[in-house]
């Protein structure tokens, strides 16, 4: 497995962890380790996400710097 597909998986899981303590967050919005949780994971995937796009370019049609997020 090449760096790129690595990163892409690393990236994959981070936004699948966020996701899932983003609805479980929905049903238990006072559980505060559920909470720091998301923001690690969402922090994780953002910063995997620009180390991505700093070498193998945009994610996104919007470009490294865009909203669609």
């Amino acid at each position: 497995m090449s760096e790129r597909e690595r990163l892409l998986r690393r990236i994959s899981s981070a936004q699948f962890a966020a996701w899932e303590l983003h609805i479980f967050l929905d049903t238990h919005p006072n559980d505060e380790e559920a909470l720091r949780s998301f923001k690690k994971y969402n922090e994780m995937a953002s910063m995997l996400i620009n180390e991505y796009e700093s070498k193998y370019g945009p994610l996104s049609s919007s470009g490294a710097n865009g909203t669609s997020r």
